[in-house]
């Protein structure tokens, strides 16, 4: 008990103290976002109607709600919602022709500044540009079509992400709209394929599905980025099991590729796949291999051996 009283002070201590840190370290919202916030952070806002002098509480649209704490986490959670939005947003009620008013791009900001040098932004808008996307739709079909700006992270450059947060991640973009029928009428008036048919032809789906991403079949390797933005239309995706099954396994090209500074000396091929998962035929072990190889060649020299005692005895 004695002790527990001479202790408990530290541990006090350390408790506010690393509350404080915990503290400190939490993002913080933009002052001038407050406001937007208020609405367009809940699921419900209220209304002032001048024509009944009353005030009445409306669902707010689902897909104009902004995830506050994902926006503050972003790459853009600095920003004003000026910085991209028109200033008369700051009005409310808005204007109804803001609706109509054409919205920032990407690349107004990105393309051609040597600031985002190492994001190759040029490269990946002629990429963009050649996807099988943009080749359907046209210029409608733009970087936040995928990339939503308000909540967007860079997992895939982060070295502490794990492999399943990158696919999640990454594979989250596609279903938006690919599992979303509402999203994807937003495009086309096609019928929207269903995932699960027409990949019904890969085996162990749910168990792919969570360890890749599609970019890993439905873009080509790249040598300058970690990802390709060209996608490829299905015919031209890969489905060869052995483009990934083998020791030139390409997911050391794409998925694993940021993490290729391994070094693990195990004596796997693609040591940087096994970090944190085993790929069937691209993580064989050379060691392995050749005690295999020897089982075999002892084997094979037992039985010749065997054979021509057989004929020399006869």
């Amino acid at each position: 008990m004695q002790k527990l009283i001479l202790i408990l002070p530290a541990l006090l201590f350390l408790f506010f103290q690393g509350t404080a840190v915990a503290q400190d370290n939490e993002p913080e919202m933009v002052d001038m976002n407050r406001t937007c916030f208020q609405c367009h952070g809940n699921s419900h806002y209220g209304v002032y109607i001048e024509m009944t002098d009353t005030r009445e509480r409306r669902i707010m649209n689902p897909y104009y709600i902004v995830d506050s704490i994902g926006y503050m986490e972003g790459v853009h959670g600095t920003f004003a919602c000026i910085h991209c939005h028109n200033y008369e947003y700051e009005t409310y009620p808005h204007k109804a022709s803001l609706k109509l008013e054409p919205q920032y791009k990407c690349m107004d900001c990105h393309g051609g500044d040597d600031l985002f040098a190492e994001f190759h932004f040029d490269e990946i808008s002629e990429q963009v540009n050649e996807s099988v996307h943009v080749k359907a739709i046209g210029d409608n079909f733009t970087c936040a079509k995928c990339h939503d700006p308000h909540t967007y992270k860079l997992i895939a450059r982060d070295s502490t992400s794990m492999i399943k947060e990158i696919v999640a991640g990454n594979n989250a973009m596609c279903l938006d709209c690919h599992g979303d029928l509402t999203r994807y009428q937003l495009f086309t008036e096609q019928e929207q394929p269903q995932i699960m048919e027409t990949h019904d032809w890969l085996p162990n789906q749910e168990l792919h599905f969570k360890n890749v991403r599609c970019i890993e079949c439905h873009t080509s390797v790249q040598d300058t980025m970690n990802v390709s933005h060209k996608i490829l239309a299905k015919e031209k995706a890969v489905k060869k099991c052995v483009e990934c099954h083998s020791t030139n396994s390409l997911l050391s090209n794409k998925l694993y590729k940021y993490k290729r500074t391994s070094d693990r000396s195990s004596g796997f091929y693609n040591d940087v796949i096994l970090n944190e998962a085993y790929v069937v035929g691209a993580n064989r072990n050379k060691h392995l291999n050749n005690i295999s190889l020897l089982i075999f060649a002892l084997t094979f020299g037992g039985i010749l051996v065997h054979i021509i005692m057989r004929i020399v005895k006869r």
